[in-house]
């Protein structure tokens, strides 16, 4: 029975350990996604990239949308009330 109870603990500790793990890697992804997200105020725009690239966007406004090129990272559009979004348009600058 102690055998039995402590590999059902040892396996639980496992799970804990293991759940734990996933959480704390996803919190910077949910944080920070990747392409256009906005929060309570800011609209933002996040290049995750690896290779250093700058890409162009199309940012979403009520009238004309405009491109803009971004680099690696978060970029700040705007508020959230005037950017309805924003999308990579297939090409570098």
């Amino acid at each position: 029975m102690n055998v039995r109870r402590s590999l059902t603990a040892a396996l639980g500790a496992m799970a804990l350990a293991v759940g734990l793990a996933s959480a704390a890697s996803a919190t910077p992804t949910a944080l920070n996604p990747c392409g256009f997200y906005e929060t309570a105020r800011d609209a933002f725009y996040n290049h995750c990239t690896g290779d250093g690239s700058h890409i162009v966007i199309e940012v979403e406004v009520w009238g004309p949308n405009y491109e803009r090129c971004v680099v690696p990272g978060n970029t700040w559009l705007g508020s959230a009330s005037k950017i309805d979004g924003a999308h990579y348009v297939g090409r570098t600058c």
